[in-house]
C-alpha cells in the first residue's frame, strides 16, 4: 500500500485539488466528488480509524471516507507535506487532530458534516482542536479486517476490488495470536498448506502447488530456503493463483508477500517479552520517532533462545532491522536494512509405518541431534525512491541487495520402518548454499479520468541478477556405510556420521540474469464495472556450472504472462468478479538446482488459474469473501517419494477448488478470522512417478480455521480459535497418509494500565495427538502437545 500512496495522493490532487487556493471537498467514498448533499453524521460518536501516515491530501480522503464526512482542503497541500498514522477508535475531531498533528495545518468544523482543513496561521477563523490523549480503546487498531493492498495490483486498490484471492494477515491478528512464524501465519489462510522443509525451510503448497521460492519482502523477491520470522512484519498477504504479471517467474499456485514495519512519523513504542512451554524465551523491539518534517526513524528487534516440545531441540534467533525515511522537496526515501540469524537443531520428524505414521512418541527423534543443525544468516538492504506530481504521474524505484548464507547437516530416518516394526533405516548428509540477490523494480502509475471512465496506468520494468553457490556432502556411518540401521524403539543414530562427497553430490555455481517489462490498465467504468488487464514480459537466463563435471549447461527463457479480470459490483460493499492469469516457471525449479541435460530442454511449467469469486463488506470493518478456481499446472514436477530431495516429471495435473474467508468485527467487542477450503489437486497423465488419478502431497480435501476474539470488559478480554484438517497424502505415490486433525486454541487478555497488555495463550488446548505436516513418507512431523506462552507488552 505504501508503495503507490503518493500517486494515489497525486491523482487526488490533479482531479480534486487545482492549485487555485479555494476549498475543494474531498468526498466521502461511495459519492460523486463534488456532491453537494452529504448524510448527517455525528461527530461526537467514536468510530475505528486505519489511516497510515501518507501524503496528506490522500490522507485527508481517507479521513473523509472512513468518518463519512466531507473535508474540504483550502488550498493545495505542499507536496512534501505528509499525515501523521492514525490506529484505533476515536472521534472524528480527535482523529483529525492526529492525523494532522505537525503538518501545520489546522481543522475545523463547518457543520455536522463539514470539515474545512486550511495551512495554521491563514486568516481562516480555524480553530485547534481539543488537545487529545489517546488511551484505552485508541491504542487497538479497527481490527482483523484489512482494507488496501497495493501487492495484488502494484497500485494501492481495495481489497474487494481486486480480482483475485487475496488473504491478509495484519499485525493485530499475529499479536493476539502471538504467531511467529510463517508455518503459524499460513494456518488462518484458506488453500495453503505448510510443509515440513526438511525441519529447517518454509515449504508452503498453495493451491497443490509446492514451492520454497514464492516469498516476497515488499513486493521484492526473497526466494532462499529458510526459516522466517515475523518480528518486523506489519501483515502477511497471501496471493493465490498465477501471479507471474505481478511477481514475475514461478507463482503458479500462488505467493506469499510479507509488508514490513517502516519508519512513520507518527511515534512507535513496544516491548514485548514471552516465555512458556519448552523453555520458550523471546524479546521483541519496536521502537520510531518522526524527526521533524523531514525524517523518521524505527527499529525493530528481535532475540529467542527456546527449547522445543521434540527431545533435545533447541532454536535460537536474532534480528534487528533499522529504518528510516527523508522527504525532500516532495520526494520520499526509505531505507532499510536487515540483519537476520535463526540457529535450529534440523528435526524431520518420525518415519511411517504400514501407511500411517508410526505409533512412536512424538517428542521422540530419530538420528542424532548433535549432528543435525542449521544456520542461516540473511543480510538484506533496501532503497525506495518516491516521487509524485499533480499531474496523476507517481515514479517508485525500489532496490534490495541480499545475501543468504545457509548450511544445514541431518542424519535422519532415511526409510520405512521394517516390516516387523523394530527397525528403522537412517540417512545423513550436508548442504551449503550461498544466494547473494540484487533486484531493481521501477514503477510509474498514471492516474486519468475521462468522463465516466477513471484508469490507473502502470508500466514497469524489472532487473535481478542471482549467484548461488551449492556443495553437497553425502554422511557415512563408521566412514564407510551410507545408510544406518537402529532399533525402532531407540532411533538414536549409534555410530558417528562423517560427510564427504559422493558421486552424485552437487558442487555447482547458477547465475541468474532477469529482465523484465510489464505494463497494467486498470479501468472503473462507471459505478457498477471494473476491469484490470496487463501482460508481463520475462526474460529468464540461467547459466549452471558443475564443477564436478566441468560441464557448463545454459538455458534461456523468454516468457509473457498475461492477467485479465473484471468486477462488476451491483452495491458499493459488494465485488463479483472472474480472472484469468498465466505464470511460469523455467525447467530449472524453483532452485536452479535442478537443470541437467535431460531438463534444459524441457521446456518451462504453465499455470493457468481461472477463478470466480465475491467480495462483500456488510460493514466497513468486516469482510466476506468467496472462491471458486481451477488450476492447471503442464510439464509439473514433485518430489520423489523414495528420495524427496530429487525432482521427477508428473506430466499435468489440475487443482480444482473452493474458500471462503472472513476477517473483521461481528460487533464493536467480537472480532473473527477464518477461512474454508474444499480442494483436489489431482495428477491428470500418467508418469514413472504416478499413475494418473493420483492426489498431490500435503493437500487436505477440507481445511478450516476460525479464531474469534471478544473484548468482555474495557480491559479483559479473551480469545478460542478451532483448526482442521483433513486427511492428506505424505508423498506423490499415495502410499501414506497423514490423518485428519481438529485442535483448539485459546487466549486470554488482560490489559494491566493503558500502557501494559499481559496475554497468555494456549495452543492445543485439548491436548490432540496429530500430525502436521511431512517432507515425503518417512520425515513426518508430529503436532505439539499442550503449548504455553504467556507475553508482557509495554507501549509507553
Amino acid at each position: 500500500m505504501r508503495a503507490s500512496l503518493v500517486a494515489l495522493a497525486a491523482a487526488l490532487a490533479a482531479a480534486s485539488l487545482p492549485a487555485a487556493a479555494h476549498a475543494e471537498p474531498v468526498a466521502p467514498a461511495g459519492r460523486a466528488e463534488g456532491a453537494l448533499q452529504v448524510a448527517d453524521a455525528d461527530t461526537t460518536r467514536r468510530l475505528p480509524f486505519d489511516i497510515p501516515a501518507q501524503p496528506l491530501a490522500r490522507a485527508l480522503h481517507e479521513f473523509g471516507r472512513q468518518a463519512d464526512l466531507r473535508v474540504s482542503l483550502d488550498g493545495t497541500a505542499a507536496a512534501g507535506v505528509r499525515s501523521a498514522a492514525v490506529a484505533g477508535t476515536f472521534t472524528a475531531a480527535q482523529a483529525l487532530r492526529v492525523l494532522l498533528a505537525g503538518t501545520g495545518y489546522q481543522a475545523r468544523f463547518a457543520d455536522a458534516h463539514s470539515v474545512v482543513v486550511r495551512a495554521a496561521g491563514r486568516d481562516s477563523g480555524a480553530q485547534a482542536l481539543e488537545r487529545v490523549v489517546v488511551t484505552g480503546d485508541a491504542s487497538r487498531r479497527a481490527g482483523y479486517a484489512p482494507r488496501r493492498t497495493s501487492s495484488a495490483t502494484r497500485t494501492d486498490t481495495p481489497l474487494r476490488d481486486v480480482p483475485q484471492a487475496v488473504t491478509v494477515v495484519g499485525r493485530e491478528l499475529m499479536a493476539d495470536q502471538a504467531m511467529q512464524s510463517m508455518a503459524e501465519v499460513v494456518r488462518y489462510v484458506p488453500g495453503i498448506a505448510m510443509g515440513q522443509g526438511e525441519g529447517h525451510r518454509d515449504a508452503p503448497t498453495i493451491r497443490g502447488t509446492s514451492s520454497t521460492a514464492d516469498f516476497f519482502v515488499d513486493g521484492v523477491r526473497d526466494d532462499a530456503q529458510y526459516l522466517r520470522d515475523v518480528y518486523n512484519v506489519e501483515r502477511v498477504e497471501a496471493l493465490k493463483g498465477s501471479n507471474a504479471m505481478i511477481f514475475g517467474r514461478g507463482g503458479g499456485g500462488g505467493v506469499i508477500n510479507r509488508v514490513t514495519k517502516d519508519a512513520q512519523w507518527a511515534p512507535t513504542r513496544a516491548l514485548t517479552l514471552e516465555g512458556g512451554s519448552f523453555e520458550h524465551r523471546r524479546a521483541t523491539v519496536d521502537v520510531g520517532q518522526g524527526l521533524g518534517r523531514a525524517a523518521a526513524v524505527r527499529l525493530n528487534g528481535l532475540y529467542e533462545n527456546s527449547g522445543v516440545f521434540r527431545d533435545v531441540t533447541t532454536l535460537e534467533r536474532q534480528g534487528i532491522n533499522p529504518t528510516a525515511a527523508f522527504l525532500a522537496g516532495g520526494t520520499l526515501v526509505r531505507l532499510g536494512y536487515e540483519y537476520f540469524l535463526d540457529r535450529r537443531t534440523v528435526d524431520r520428524g518420525i518415519p511411517s509405518f504400514q501407511g500411517r505414521p508410526s505409533n512412536a512418541d512424538i517428542t521422540t527423534f530419530f538420528g542424532d541431534p548433535d549432528a543435525s543443525h542449521a544456520r542461516s544468516a540473511v543480510h538484506a538492504a533496501t532503497a525506495t525512491v518516491e516521487r509524485g506530481s499533480l499531474d496523476g504521474v507517481m515514479v517508485r524505484n525500489r532496490t534490495r541487495v541480499a545475501s543468504y548464507d545457509k548450511f544445514y547437516q541431518n542424519v535422519f530416518p532415511g526409510a520405512a520402518v521394517s516390516e516387523d516394526g523394530s527397525a528403522v533405516t537412517l540417512s545423513a548428509y550436508s548442504n551449503a548454499t550461498d544466494r547473494r540477490n540484487l533486484f531493481n523494480q521501477t514503477d510509474v502509475t498514471y492516474a486519468v479520468a475521462t468522463g465516466p471512465v477513471r484508469q490507473t496506468l502502470l508500466v514497469g520494468a524489472e532487473l535481478g541478477h542471482q549467484a548461488t553457490d551449492n556443495f553437497r556432502r553425502t554422511g557415512f556411518f563408521d566412514d564407510s556405510a551410507a545408510t544406518l540401521v537402529v532399533p525402532f524403539a531407540t532411533p538414536r543414530a549409534t555410530a558417528p556420521a562423517t560427510f564427504r562427497q559422493s558421486a552424485t553430490d552437487a558442487d555447482a555455481q547458477s547465475v541468474v540474469g532477469l529482465a523484465a517489462l510489464y505494463a497494467q490498465d486498470q479501468l472503473a467504468l462507471g459505478e457498477h464495472w471494473q476491469a484490470v488487464a496487463g501482460v508481463r514480459f520475462d526474460r529468464f537466463d540461467l547459466r549452471y556450472d558443475d564443477r564436478r563435471s566441468g560441464r557448463e549447461l545454459r538455458r534461456r527463457d523468454e516468457m509473457f504472462s498475461p492477467r485479465a479480470g473484471l468486477v462488476f459490483k451491483p452495491l458499493e460493499p459488494l465485488s463479483l468478479y472472474g480472472s484469468y492469469s498465466i505464470s511460469y516457471l523455467p525447467s530449472s525449479g524453483d532452485q536452479f538446482s535442478s537443470l541437467s541435460t535431460s531438463t534444459v530442454t524441457l521446456e518451462p511449467e504453465r499455470f493457468t488459474n481461472r477463478e470466480l469469486g465475491l467480495k462483500w463488506e456488510p460493514r466497513h470493518d468486516l469482510s466476506l469473501t468467496g472462491a471458486f478456481y481451477r488450476l492447471d499446472r503442464t510439464n509439473t514436477s514433485a518430489p520423489d517419494p523414495n528420495d524427496p530431495a530429487l525432482l521427477v516429471q508428473t506430466g499435468q495435473q489440475r487443482t480444482t477448488g473452493y474458500e471462503l474467508g472472513v476477517s473483521g468485527n461481528l460487533t464493536s467487542a467480537w472480532q473473527i478470522a477464518g477461512g474454508y477450503a474444499v480442494q483436489r489437486a489431482t495428477i491428470v497423465s500418467r508418469t514413472v512417478a504416478s499413475p494418473a488419478g493420483a492426489t498431490s502431497p500435503l493437500v487436505p480435501h477440507a481445511s478450516l480455521s476460525l479464531w474469534n476474539r471478544y473484548q468482555l470488559t474495557r480491559r479483559f478480554g479473551a480469545g478460542v480459535g478451532v483448526i482442521h484438517q483433513g486427511d492428506m497424502y505424505a508423498a506423490i505415490n499415495n502410499e501414506v497418509t497423514l490423518p485428519g486433525f481438529t485442535r483448539l486454541d485459546a487466549a486470554a487478555y488482560l490489559r494491566l494500565h493503558d500502557d501494559v497488555r499481559l496475554q497468555l495463550n494456549v495452543e492445543n488446548l485439548l491436548d490432540e495427538r496429530y500430525y502436521a505436516t511431512s517432507h515425503g513418507n518417512n520425515n513426518i512431523m508430529p503436532g505439539a502437545s499442550r503449548t504455553l506462552r504467556v507475553s508482557v507488552t509495554a507501549t509507553p
